[in-house]
């Protein structure tokens, strides 16, 4: 065999054994990819199947804060036989309990119109109605009537006291310019997320603890979370409330302002987790 037959022989056997390599090493990538693809497949179908075995706890965690922010309401009622008379008290006095909350460093951004109201006000007159007509037949008639009296205008501001200490000199201050009612006072943390978030945490740490003994004492493995809920709690200081008139007592025209402490508010976080066990 000549040099040039024999590298036509060469040739003519080593394209199809590179070509029989070629096919063999796209055939391998494909099923490696195929078998990725039903790993993967499988871990997401497996993932949303329920558990068969499981053990639920419950942990709580509770953090405690010094409150920052007081709220209280305040309200003026007016009574007048006209609408507008009774608009004009209530207005004159409300405009001075916002310029006197101003003058004491409360911006207007906390000062918030939570009602503005509008009601007819009625007397209920009776009358005497005869038992029977001259006839001696029952004589129909209305034993009273409503009569009307006027019109009350109510309007009540919210307000943000962000100096805890202020709050009771800021009642009495609203109660010596006309204020029909003081109430709702409450001392709260301003920014609780982040308190509610480390109440949450302590609460599945505590969970956590509980499910890795109780795991221990029934021989078995915790696997992973399939279940979990949470109930938000906080316990601020109970509200105060004063204001005039009806069954309230009625303030002193110079009010001794009051020392109202805001202790702590307690914010608690309690969990329900819910583990697979093998």
């Amino acid at each position: 065999m000549d040099e040039r037959t024999a590298d036509k022989f060469i040739d003519a056997t080593h394209w199809p054994r590179m070509m029989a390599a070629t096919a063999l090493g796209v055939l391998a990538l494909f099923l490696f990819i195929l078998a990725l693809s039903a790993l993967k497949e499988y871990r997401y179908i497996g993932a949303g199947l329920a558990a068969a075995n499981t053990i639920s706890v419950n942990g709580e965690g509770e953090v405690f804060a010094v409150p920052d922010i007081a709220t209280f309401s305040v309200t003026v009622q007016e009574e007048a036989k006209e609408v507008q008379d009774a608009q004009e008290v209530a207005t004159e006095k409300g405009n001075g309990i916002i310029a006197y909350l101003k003058e004491q460093g409360i911006e207007e951004k906390d000062i918030k119109t939570t009602d503005y109201s509008v009601y007819p006000q009625y007397d209920y007159t009776r009358e005497v109605c005869p038992t029977s007509s001259p006839d001696g037949f029952p004589t129909p008639c209305v034993s009273g009537k409503q009569v009307l009296r006027g019109y009350q205008v109510s309007q009540t501001l919210t307000v943000k006291v962000r100096d805890t200490e202020k709050a009771g000199a800021l009642l009495a201050g609203v109660g010596e310019l006309g204020a029909t009612n003081v109430s709702g006072l409450s001392f709260t943390v301003d920014d609780d997320d982040a308190l509610r978030a480390e109440a949450r945490g302590k609460a599945i740490e505590d969970a956590r603890v509980k499910a890795a003994e109780l795991a221990k004492q029934l021989g078995v493995r915790l696997v992973r979370v399939v279940g979990f809920s949470e109930s938000e709690g906080g316990y601020p200081p109970q509200p105060y409330a004063y204001g005039r008139g009806g069954d309230v007592a009625v303030m002193e025209s110079k009010a001794v302002a009051p020392e109202l402490p805001a202790g702590e508010n307690k914010i608690t976080s309690n969990v329900s987790v819910t583990y697979e066990i093998r």
